[in-house]
């Protein structure tokens, strides 16, 4: 079967690492036809919008999108999140993002999955400015939290993880962050799994000093997007971090890591991540379309990689001095190794 894939190249060091992540799946026979859709900074720059309704159609006619990372400006009067819009057109409520320890020597192995709620809470942007003060609207309802909850649970029942954590704030935040943790315990008791909690302030300590304690996190978006900032330092790098943005009918996957304006052009970005991606590209296509043989690409994939750092040559961010196409190559080699085992 052929795949329809929408390619989102964004901004700074997105479109070498997209690209990177397109060629792996080229050579280990993924059959995809891709489908450029224009996004980010340079767009708004030409038209005064980051996205155009037309390419929101585009995406949405085809299986699946490989993002990279696109620039979203601080401060007020700028665009809205073009990540944001996204997760909330295509209803996106899970952020998949797993962190496992390959690299860093300072930590001992962990391998722990956070499952971050991904369309509101205070990330529906409704905000408003009384010259003197300004107010943010943090909304966190009961649907959405089962949402994610369930699929937090449901992915630890299938892949053998024993254990799911809510990491909340309802100690202080008595409404919100207590509708959250008390959702999450009453979904917790459908599941032969434990079940536990910890207050984020918490759990950003306990993730420094002790982060092979951890399964599976179950956060609000907020919380989530910024312990996957720090878990990302702790496995060596946010360059090799992959993440999902999964809904009921469609997905979107993308690195973790930013734009990297710095390093943008100069061919030594970090491709890991976005390779990483694709994998849980495949992964997700296989479930939804009873594909096997995506499964296998995506093991293949993930294996490759693991075997590549392993070796220890790296690009410059993590100390080596290999360029974005050398480590490409390295991984698309690997592949072919890995290949003749399955």
């Amino acid at each position: 079967m052929g795949y329809k894939i929408a390619l989102i190249r964004g901004d700074g060091v997105g479109p070498e690492v997209v690209s990177s992540a397109v060629q792996v799946l080229s050579e280990i026979g993924f059959d995809a036809d891709y489908v450029e859709i224009r996004a980010g900074l340079s767009l708004f720059k030409e038209t005064g919008k980051p996205l155009e309704e037309v390419e929101l159609s585009k995406i949405k006619e085809c299986d699946a999108a490989l993002k990279g990372p696109i620039a979203t400006l601080p401060g007020p009067g700028t665009y809205t999140s073009v990540n944001v819009l996204l997760r909330k057109y295509f209803n996106l409520y899970v952020n998949f993002r797993p962190f496992e320890n390959l690299v860093n020597e300072k930590y001992p192995y962990f391998n722990f999955i956070i499952f971050r709620e991904n369309t509101e809470e205070l990330y529906t942007g409704a905000e408003w400015n009384f010259g003197e003060a300004s107010v943010a609207l943090r909304v966190i309802t009961k649907k959405a939290t089962q949402k994610i909850v369930s699929y937090s649970f449901n992915y630890a029942l299938k892949n053998d993880r024993k254990r799911v954590t809510v990491v909340h704030k309802a100690n202080i935040l008595k409404e919100t962050d207590g509708l959250f943790r008390d959702t999450f315990f009453e979904e917790s008791k459908k599941y032969p799994l434990q079940a536990d909690e910890i207050i984020v302030d918490s759990a950003a300590y306990q993730l420094v000093k002790n982060p092979e304690q951890f399964d599976v996190l179950a956060t609000p978006n907020l919380y989530g997007d910024i312990l996957s900032d720090l878990a990302a330092g702790l496995v060596g790098s946010l360059g090799l971090c992959g993440s999902a943005n999964i809904g009921d009918k469609y997905a979107i996957f993308e690195p973790v890591h930013g734009v990297a304006w710095d390093i943008a052009g100069k061919g030594i970005a970090n491709p890991i991540g976005a390779i990483l991606s694709s994998s849980y590209l495949l992964d997700w296509l296989s479930e939804k379309h009873n594909d096997k043989r995506l499964a296998k690409y995506s093991k293949v994939i993930s294996l490759a990689v693991k075997n590549v750092l392993k070796l220890k040559k790296f690009t410059k961010e993590l100390g080596g001095n290999l360029t974005t196409e050398d480590l490409t190559k390295l991984i698309i080699t690997e592949t072919k190794k890995v290949e003749a085992i399955f």
